[in-house]
């Protein structure tokens, strides 16, 4: 059977472009693009048949396949030959029981999604396969693609950086200065990307990349380019195989450029179409309360939406106040019923170290996702006894400052209250001060 997909305008039905032309959105009306597939020809194989062959690739060591996106090769991003398929074995993340964690919080079915787990360090990696596997397509068949580049919170330059350096292919990334993680900073450094450290924020970066990427004809790498989202989109499929193929009640999210919850409701839906779920889950959108752009537009129904200047919060990586994919995910988010919820920098800090103290290490913006849980639960939205997932889209570890200085009550310019603080006890390697110490905790408990 042979499967096509194509860019297609969200507004203009009849408006079509091949995957492999250089396009980002609609020439007629200027909307996002999205990627189409031909249904018709996907639905050949029964639902059934799909799990059962998602399954046999699942993890498995044929390739492409092996890997989370590529195992679901058909309804990614068919064109790619497989030989040039730049796979670095992503997905195939831990779908954490957060059974304590849940107990807590009043949800006796809590998961989490761990998408930081991988070869970067978050969610990023799944949408880059896709993006830079279509550029060495492209590069193959002799279109002139000179470099690829995006602007970036961090994550997304990680990504960018790996994966174009196992292909050998030019990156340039674009960071707002001070406002990312050492960690974030190094990887595409490391990688061997050029990366440019602007005095602005990301959305600075995001106005300049694009203009840049125009004028030279290099290829940009945001989240408006819809080729990530179609990787992206397999954390929907993933998590319901990873639970024998039952949907959950609820999927929490957090937002920041909003193409991630475009990306999650995308493979919902097909996989809806095409037989593999039976239902729909309701989605939430989790936003910062110092950039909560989407969040305030859904206090009026998403009537209208008016970009902010987003200002500092620890979730850096989501400090964005004019998100590019917020058409995506307003429909999204109509389409399944959803939610929007923010968390105050003291909710976000606190969430994370409550999280932390059952075993999870997350990242700021889990911790965004958990406070807003927190608060739906205690409001009745979120029942006990629904069955949620909350998305982890980064690696605790891309971001020690920030449990390092909540961990030596250092937060507090920024409304943080470290109540679950915990410094190491420094003293003299002697038996007496060392066995009291020990017994002191003990009898806390």
């Amino acid at each position: 059977m042979s499967y096509r997909s194509w860019f297609q305008c969200m507004h203009c039905a009849d408006e079509r472009y091949p995957l492999h032309e250089v396009i980002y959105q609609c020439r007629r009306c200027g909307g996002l693009l999205q990627v189409e597939h031909d249904l018709a020809a996907l639905s050949q194989r029964s639902g059934q048949a799909w799990r059962d062959l998602f399954d046999q690739r699942y993890m498995r060591t044929e390739y492409p396949y092996g890997s989370a996106v590529w195992g679901k090769k058909e309804m990614v991003c068919p064109a790619v030959e497989d030989h040039n398929v730049v796979s670095m074995y992503e997905g195939g993340s831990n779908l954490f029981w957060a059974e304590r964690l849940g107990q807590q919080l009043g949800v006796q079915d809590l998961w989490v999604k761990q998408c930081g787990n991988s070869h970067t360090g978050s969610f990023k990696d799944l949408g880059m396969t896709v993006l830079v596997s279509m550029v060495k397509q492209m590069r193959a068949d002799g279109q002139a693609v000179p470099a690829v580049a995006c602007a970036s919170t961090g994550d997304t330059s990680a990504a960018l950086a790996a994966y174009c350096a196992a292909a050998a292919i030019p990156a340039i990334v674009f960071l707002p200065k001070d406002k990312v993680s050492v960690a974030q900073l190094i990887q595409p450094i490391a990688n061997g990307a050029l990366t440019l450290s602007l005095r602005t924020d990301f959305d600075g970066c995001m106005k300049l990349i694009q203009e840049v990427c125009h004028r030279e004809g290099i290829y940009l790498a945001n989240s408006m380019n819809s080729l990530r989202i179609e990787g992206q989109k397999t954390v929907s499929i993933e998590l319901v195989q990873q639970c024998d193929w039952q949907v959950p009640d609820w999927v929490v999210i957090p937002g920041g450029n909003l193409g991630n919850v475009s990306a999650l409701g995308k493979g919902f839906a097909e996989m809806h179409a095409l037989g593999l779920i039976d239902r729909l889950p309701r989605l939430v959108v989790a936003q910062a309360q110092n950039a909560n752009p989407l969040y305030q537009s859904y206090l009026r129904d998403f009537s209208e939406f008016h970009p902010q200047v987003a200002r500092k919060t620890l979730a850096s990586a989501i400090q964005i106040g004019d998100p590019v994919s917020r058409d995506r995910a307003i429909r999204a988010l109509r389409q399944f019923h959803g939610v929007v919820e923010e968390a105050s920098e003291d909710e976000l800090a606190d969430a994370c170290a409550q999280a932390d103290r059952t075993g999870l290490f997350t990242c700021p913006h889990t911790g965004v996702a958990l406070a807003a849980l927190t608060k739906l639960v205690r409001r009745g939205v979120v029942g006990p006894t629904d069955k949620v997932v909350v998305v982890s889209t980064a690696h605790g570890l891309k971001f020690p400052e920030f449990k390092v200085r909540y961990h030596e009550d250092r937060l507090a310019e920024q409304g943080v209250t470290a109540r679950r603080r915990n410094e190491p006890l420094e003293l003299d390697a002697e038996l007496g001060p060392v066995r009291d110490a020990v017994r002191r905790a003990l009898d806390r408990g």
